[in-house]
């Protein structure tokens, strides 16, 4: 049994140095706290066509039953603002992190970098890594870190850095000196709210998925419903909207990945050049990237959905 705890400042080090912008750890527990919010979220259907969402609600809340022993939750913070980004003209525009590789290959190659380092620190140990990938509040338990807070966007703001981050987990066995939680700087501001184009946030129930543009050009798979017709701001897949309008997001932190560099030069793709894309363009294009998961049909559904809000 481990009897003292272990050094965090060594750790945190070797995630610096192995590109994440933060880590935090925090004592794996329940986190009853959020029970009401899941369970009221979920049962006014805000999750909309992400049922998977409403499985492993006690594994949500408590990630020691994702694995059994988990003394500590490791949260890190992984940079993707690209140094070139799309016009916001007339181009349909694609989610700043779904530029290069899929993040979950990437992030997870350096979690396992991460282990490696880990284990010459404190010896071997019982652990998994996520990063997208399992029942975990992930966004809560980066704040419990004191990484940041979860703003009225629903993503994690960190202070003087933003909101353009992947975060990841390590849930293990070892004991460490825990960090204490963020506090909350969003204050009186409502930029992010007034400025979505569908009315999918508010400051009572959050976030309504069925309402948002991330949701209805990724996650879903029917057709995307007529009251959102001209509301999309040329987004394609994904949407960025209420990130780029926050306040704490006027300087973003850059990421130094050239996994996350598209292998293409896309980003000026005209909505003609999208249209005259093949399946096998496609999926040459975004082989390795998150934008496969809309799919090619799901991906031209996108495209004749905005097609009348595009100014030819």
């Amino acid at each position: 049994m481990q009897t003292t705890a272990c050094n965090s400042d060594k750790l945190k080090a070797e995630a610096k140095r192995l590109g994440f912008f933060g880590c935090g750890i925090s004592a794996a527990r329940r986190l009853d706290e959020e029970e009401e919010n899941l369970r009221k979220w979920l049962d006014n259907g805000q999750n909309a066509g992400m049922i998977y969402m409403e499985r492993h609600f006690e594994m949500r809340l408590d990630p020691r039953l994702l694995l059994p022993g988990t003394k500590s939750v490791i949260s890190l913070i992984y940079p993707y603002f690209p140094h070139k980004i799309q016009s916001t003209g007339n181009l349909p525009i694609i989610s700043k992190y779904a530029y290069g590789e899929d993040y979950n290959v990437v992030i997870k190659d350096r979690l396992n970098q991460l282990i490696d380092s880990m284990k010459s620190l404190y010896g071997n140990f019982t652990f998994r890594i996520f990063t997208d990938s399992a029942p975990i509040l992930e966004k809560k338990w980066a704040q419990l870190s004191g990484l940041g807070w979860i703003g009225k966007n629903r993503n994690l703001i960190v202070k003087n850095a933003g909101s353009f981050f992947f975060i990841a987990e390590i849930l293990c066995d070892l004991v460490f000196n825990y960090d204490l939680p963020a506090k909350n700087y969003c204050g009186t501001c409502t930029k992010c709210i007034d400025a979505c184009p569908t009315q999918a946030l508010s400051e009572s129930n959050g976030l309504d998925a069925g309402k948002c543009i991330s949701y209805l050009t990724i996650e879903n798979k029917s057709d995307i419903p007529k009251q959102f017709k001209g509301k999309f701001s040329n987004r394609i897949f994904g949407c960025d909207i209420c990130q780029d309008v926050c306040p704490h997001n006027k300087k973003p932190i850059l990421h130094n990945n050239e996994r996350f560099i598209p292998k293409l030069d896309w980003l000026n793709f005209t909505f003609n050049d999208w249209n005259q894309l093949s399946k096998t363009d496609f999926e040459s294009i975004f082989r390795k990237s998150a934008v496969k998961r809309a799919k090619f049909d799901g991906f031209k559904r996108n495209l004749d959905f905005i097609n009348p809000e595009l100014i030819q």
